[in-house]
């Protein structure tokens, strides 16, 4: 799926725009024992309570794609024959309604997921979209449709246990003791099947959602999909980092890390300006050519090639974003590390003075040594 795909089915949570009928799920205690199920009409529902089931679904659909959002790919063998796929065909096809196929799932996460000893509440919702054909002008014709997506989705949220306030009574004028009840937070993962890729259903392909990109819930994958889990994006960051150490050694200098991430912010600066809502990815031979623009021999260019593609694998389509992490650029020895916003990096530079290797700080231009601040005014510091 790509920004504009995503962003026209995130729309479809109003309620005005959807034909969302029931809410399904369960609400599970830390011991993994189901307190109640769900099955209720949303249109009976008050508007503030239909407001406030689909904004914890919808959320399942917030964040970055390739960061948050995160595609899982079944195989031609699972689409054609196998039970995890056919259990999530059978809850879209009825729309969520077979309660056997609603418990067979929802047993799947709640044996799987790992929240501690936090309670949880597993809500299923189904939905058809009557998608209006896209013009040559970009433009939506909403009376000309040109298919009908039928897609269900899944959100796992965290309950709050209840806390003991002192509440204004105002027909006694006085505070009394109130509990504030279990409370339904944000959800930490989720999923929607099928992708709409296309702005049609694509049944070989699910899109994984989790709030903490570092934690992205690999058991509940294996439970649900049956796929190898894919890198989070922390991951696919240390990977990245230890293959560019590993393969250039000594070349690994602060000029060429320097470059590489200069080279990738234009990348996806030059993307955000084209507009373009296929999120940008890059292949190993991108980052490859990267690397000898920045001066890299060729030989230990191919040595990085070989290491990503071993540890990512061979077609593997890599997110500058996931690349360069945080907003930050850093720099960590065994002795201090250097933090400095990306656009100012080129004020800190390496230089050999006396036979030994240092990195020159001008002060006062936003660089942090260790989280503090360098000062020294009208100096060069090592």
């Amino acid at each position: 799926m790509n920004q504009k795909e995503l962003n026209e089915i995130r729309r479809r949570f109003r309620l005005d725009k959807n034909n969302f009928s029931r809410i399904f799920g369960c609400y599970v205690n830390s011991n993994r024992e189901v307190i109640s199920w769900i099955d209720a009409s949303l249109g009976l529902m008050r508007q503030e309570e239909q407001e406030m089931y689909l904004g914890l679904l919808k959320k399942t659909l917030s964040g970055t794609l390739g960061r948050n959002l995160i595609d899982i790919e079944f195989s031609t063998t699972q689409v054609a024959d196998s039970d995890e796929h056919r259990l999530l065909q059978t809850l879209r096809q009825t729309e969520c309604k077979d309660a056997n196929a609603r418990e067979t799932l929802c047993r799947k996460i709640i044996e799987s997921l790992n929240m501690g000893e936090t309670n949880c509440l597993i809500l299923l919702a189904a939905d058809a979209y009557d998608v209006p054909y896209r013009g040559k002008d970009d433009e939506l014709q909403a009376d000309a449709s040109g298919d009908v997506y039928k897609y269900f989705i899944c959100a796992i949220c965290p309950v709050k246990a209840p806390t003991l306030e002192l509440r204004y009574d105002t027909d006694e004028n006085f505070f009394h003791p109130s509990s504030t009840g279990h409370i339904a937070l944000a959800p930490e993962l989720g999923f929607l099947f099928p992708a709409f890729d296309d702005r049609a259903a694509n049944i070989y392909n699910a899109l994984f959602y989790s709030k903490n990109v570092e934690l992205i819930h690999e058991e509940v994958i294996d439970a649900v999909f049956r796929v190898e889990p894919p890198m989070s994006a922390v991951e696919q960051k240390n990977v990245f980092d230890t293959a560019l150490a590993d393969t250039l050694e000594k070349d690994c200098s602060y000029d060429v890390v320097q470059s590489v991430h200069e080279q990738l912010r234009g990348r996806i600066q030059e993307h955000k300006e084209s507009r373009d809502p296929a999120p940008l990815e890059l292949t190993v031979g991108d980052v490859g050519g990267i690397l000898s623009e920045s001066g890299v021999s060729e030989e230990k260019v191919e040595s990085f090639r070989r290491e990503c593609e071993k540890q990512y694998g061979e077609n593997a389509a890599l997110n500058p974003k996931n690349i360069l992490g945080t907003g930050k650029f850093e720099i960590t020895t065994p002795e201090v590390k250097i933090t400095v916003a990306p656009e100012n990096s080129y004020l800190i530079e390496a230089r050999m003075i006396g036979g030994r290797r240092y990195l020159l700080i001008p002060a006062d231009d936003g660089v942090e040594v260790n989280g503090v601040s360098v000062s020294i005014p009208n100096e060069e510091h090592s």
